[in-house]
């Protein structure tokens, strides 16, 4: 296949989260790119879940290799789902998060069938990972003896120098304060629930501080962080409110736990505020010394022609739930900026890089 073309082609598909035709529209494409191979092609499909396309050059749930992603993008305006290539580098809505990488994943697949890898090898691309990739979890509910030794994340980054090593543990919480409403004049008559959220975030502030553009990121970033990603209360300006509710997106390493977070929300509630943890996940975090990673890394700098660093991010990666299984997961992406932005942009030599760098680390894995 020719690899930039079928970016481009994917790139034209406007698969924001929600449109099922485009979405569809998308993975009949990449099905039909395996048509006349000895591909196992699924696009598995649920009730109030968006589909997922599973590869497989095998029919066992057993993978020596599995790579994992999604097709899906976020929301942009028409002419970024026009890809243009300048400078080396390819503009377009999901050149970086992550149909450049969805293509890459299709052209090893190919490799493998053509050449006839002696691997057991699949795909997994699921289409609403922009708001929670639910589809993944129910592919894995579905078929959950499928495993794998290894899991190529190309969802990460966005430096093809860098390999990531670890991803922290996001989790969600929801604030509620109930008051009691007055008249705005009278104060000392109700309860501000307002106030009483606002008490309960500066009191977290103490295990988890505050950080801003202005004020720089902190010497060591591999912390716990917390945010305050939404805030509701109150009905009109001359009412006490009664009621208020906040979001807060929170950012465990792995020496933190959920039980640790817990007492410092308990600890923090103001009077009348309750929590609720909507969701939680577990980070990921893979030793430098990994013989899989060791090994990967060996020939990203072989094909490269430069050193490669381990880096943590803060976000979190669907790979979890084969790390969770005993799988080696390898985040790795090529080069970009702008994801989710107006300037979304890969390089697209990179591109071709993390192409050839997979072709090479699956032929080693010849039995």
């Amino acid at each position: 296949m020719n690899l930039i073309n079928t970016i481009e082609d994917l790139v034209r598909f406007k698969t924001i989260t929600g449109n099922a035709a485009e979405i569809d529209k998308c993975l009949d494409y990449i099905a039909k790119s395996f048509e006349g191979t000895a591909a196992d092609v699924k696009i598995e499909r649920f009730q109030n879940v968006s589909p997922v396309i599973y590869i497989a050059n095998n029919k066992s749930m057993q993978q020596d290799v599995l790579i994992l992603g999604h097709i899906d993008v976020v929301a942009a305006t028409d002419d970024m789902f026009e890809p243009k290539i300048k400078d080396g580098k390819m503009y377009g809505r999901g050149t970086l998060d992550m149909k450049s990488f969805a293509a890459v994943a299709m052209n090893s697949m190919h490799y493998v069938l053509e050449h006839q890898l002696p691997i057991h090898f699949a795909i997994i691309l699921s289409s609403d990972e922009e708001q929670g990739s639910k589809s993944t979890h129910a592919f894995l509910e579905r078929y959950s003896q499928l495993t794998a030794k290894v899991v190529l994340d190309n969802d990460v980054g966005g430096d093809i120098t860098k390999i990531i090593n670890k991803c922290k543990n996001p989790v969600f919480v929801k604030l509620t304060a109930k008051g009691l409403a007055a008249h705005g004049s009278t104060p000392w008559e109700g309860l501000d629930a307002n106030e009483m959220l606002m008490k309960t975030i500066y009191q977290l502030r103490k295990f988890y501080p505050y950080f801003d553009v202005n004020g720089g990121a902190p010497e060591n970033t591999w912390i716990d962080t917390m945010h305050v990603a939404k805030i509701n209360g109150g009905e009109v300006s001359n009412i006490i409110s009664s009621q208020a509710e906040a979001l807060l997106d929170i950012r465990l390493t792995e020496t933190s736990s959920l039980e640790e977070l817990e007492n410092n929300l308990k600890a923090c509630l103001a009077s009348g505020v309750e929590y609720k943890i909507v969701s939680s996940s577990t980070p990921v975090v893979m030793t430098e010394d990994n013989p899989q990673i060791a090994a990967y890394k060996k020939f990203a700098e072989q094909v490269m022609g430069c050193s490669i660093e381990f880096q943590q991010i803060g976000g979190a990666t669907d790979a979890r739930l084969f790390a969770q299984k005993g799988a080696t997961v390898i985040m790795h992406s090529g080069t970009g900026e702008g994801m989710h932005a107006a300037g979304e942009y890969v390089v697209v030599q990179s591109v071709k890089d993390l192409a050839q760098l997979q072709i090479e680390y699956l032929k080693s894995l010849r039995k």
